[in-house]
């Protein structure tokens, strides 16, 4: 099976029915965004989960781009916040306004009581403000003044960041990186793909109009409902369940890791590769499902030494070698 996340794989397509709807989504994105199809299907991935993404790419990939057509595909209503230095949490979440005519305060929502929040480049603001998301992004609500205020279901966060080794980056806390269900590496497009782009642009693509690049709502929340309840109903084996710990486990007893997987890494885990086994098409799921999303599942949730980080390994290169080494069940 293609790792979804590095490759492209075709998606099962039955007629009727939410996984013929979410598969649509691929070429509507595509009217907007190239060669981009493994993310799309990352982020379909972490709606079927109810969980949240981090895109991690050099500036100028579409990542902001990628968010949008999605949104737009999906019919759901989003907004962007731009994380900077001097953003303060009360900008993301909301506050109390005093209103004069009536003497009383009353609440203004912040941007994120959206379905699709996108927050772009939120490792350019200090922790503070990125912890703000913490309680969203967990319990799907905001407490302002003590009184906790529900979020849109469906709502998802797709967080956008640089590499960390570009100037004024601030790393994201440990605590909130395990609230992403997913970190996807938006890589520089191919040749190919390249000139493609340049070619629509000069033919008058506006990256800011999308109905104009003839994106349409191809599938909405009824949709997600629908492809949720499946793949809850996904059957996962003991034998499954046993090899995802024992992945986890073995990231624990790494030389090249100060921090493995926890036992929340494990979950998420076992619910991506539910998700992709169901958008495949099959009501199981097999070792290659759980291969197929680990990469993407688990590299945000470990921590390099740092002498192991200086002799070139990296966190993709640590969880191959643990894909290799523990057994698969038969």
């Amino acid at each position: 099976m293609t790792d979804p996340t590095t490759g492209n794989a075709g998606l099962t397509k039955l007629a009727g029915d939410p996984r013929a709807s979410l598969e649509s989504l691929r070429a509507e994105i595509a009217k907007a965004v190239v060669g981009q199809d493994p993310a799309v299907t990352g982020l379909v991935v972490a709606l079927l989960c109810r969980g949240h993404v981090l895109l991690e790419g050099v500036p100028g990939v579409a990542k902001t781009l990628l968010v949008r057509a999605l949104a737009s595909a999906l019919e759901l209503d989003t907004k962007r916040v731009q994380f900077t230095p001097d953003l303060m949490p009360s900008d993301i979440t909301g506050s109390l306004v005093y209103d004069t005519r009536s003497a009383e305060f009353s609440f203004q929502p912040g941007p994120v009581f959206t379905h699709l929040l996108l927050a772009d480049e939120i490792n350019r603001t200090p922790p503070k403000t990125q912890s703000a998301l913490l309680e969203a992004m967990e319990e799907r609500q905001v407490t302002v003044d003590g009184t906790p205020r529900p979020l849109p279901e469906p709502f998802l966060v797709a967080a956008t960041q640089n590499p960390v080794e570009y100037e004024g980056t601030y790393p994201l806390p440990e605590a909130q990186l395990d609230r992403f269900l997913l970190k996807l590496t938006i890589p520089l497009p191919s040749r190919e793909n390249e000139i493609d782009v340049l070619t629509r642009h000069a033919s008058g693509f506006d990256p800011r109009d999308l109905r104009a690049a003839g994106i349409r709502p191809v599938a909405g929340p009824a949709d997600l409902d629908a492809a949720r309840a499946a793949v809850a109903a996904t059957t996962v084996s003991p034998e499954i369940t046993a090899y995802v710990v024992d992945i986890c486990r073995a990231t624990r007893e790494s030389p090249s890791l100060t921090m493995g997987v926890s036992p929340r890494g494990a979950t998420a885990l076992l619910s991506t590769a539910r998700a992709w086994a169901w958008l495949t098409g099959r009501d199981y799921v097999t070792p290659d499902d759980v291969k197929a999303l680990a990469l993407p599942t688990l590299r945000h949730r470990v921590q390099l030494r740092p002498e192991a980080e200086m002799e070139g390994v990296t966190a993709d290169s640590v969880i191959n070698a643990v894909l290799a080494h523990v057994p698969v069940p038969r």
